[in-house]
């Protein structure tokens, strides 16, 4: 090898590195501009100037795509979620509240908020893609969640409620918000705001979850 390639190649393999990340970008442009279904292969490789053999060295399918978007922009907030739930003993509101605004924060990003859109957008003609989301994301993040509120239940800082359907209204208006605007087109005055949503929500959630002082049993450090 010369000194010329040996200066080049650094270069490539960062290239070659990045090209994956550049493949799903160049997706996620196109499928938010023209649906799933509408973009080809091709289209993609286009946008992210590649050949479409290129593409296909890196995803098998259209499909296997839209997985790996999901995958890199979900997963990671379902990994930061467990990892403050795991093990958390105390007042389960704390808990709840910081992953709820660390949800919100994330979903400020433009890239990710895509993703709740693609998924309301494509799941009923993709169930592939519901598959793998309850795998990665639902069922490893809803044991945890129940795990929390039935500890704060014993505890005495929750009232007796159910689990399974609590879970339901944590996370129920962070969807329908999102759903609201990217299904039916109604938009709140000045854009999502998905921080002030947040701090509504939890307001109202914590006035019907919160037991009266009375039930509370003991007090962790």
């Amino acid at each position: 090898m010369n000194e010329i390639e040996k200066d080049r190649g650094p270069k490539f393999r960062r290239r070659a590195e990045a090209r994956p990340d550049e493949v799903l970008d160049a997706a996620l442009a196109l499928f938010i501009e023209k649906g799933f279904a509408a973009t080809r292969v091709e289209d993609i490789a286009k946008r992210a100037g590649l050949s479409k053999g290129a593409v296909y060295l890196y995803f098998p399918s259209k499909e296997a795509v839209l997985e790996a978007l999901v995958r890199r922009a979900i997963v990671p907030i379902a990994d930061s979620a467990l990892q403050t739930l795991h093990d958390y003993e105390g007042d389960p509101r704390i808990v709840i509240g910081l992953v709820l605004n660390m949800l919100a924060a994330r979903l400020s990003d433009p890239r990710i908020l895509a993703m709740p859109k693609l998924i309301f957008r494509e799941v009923l003609g993709f169930p592939e893609l519901a598959q793998m989301y309850r795998r990665e994301v639902i069922d490893r993040v809803i044991p945890a969640v129940e795990g929390l509120i039935r500890r704060g239940i014993d505890q005495g800082y929750l009232r007796q409620v159910d689990p399974s359907l609590t879970i339901r209204s944590i996370i129920g208006p962070l969807l329908l918000h999102v759903a609201m605007a990217e299904l039916f087109g109604i938009m709140p005055e000045g854009g999502l705001h998905l921080d002030k949503l947040v701090d509504n929500h939890l307001s109202i959630l914590f006035d019907g979850l919160s037991a009266p002082p009375s039930a509370k049993t003991w007090s962790a450090s």
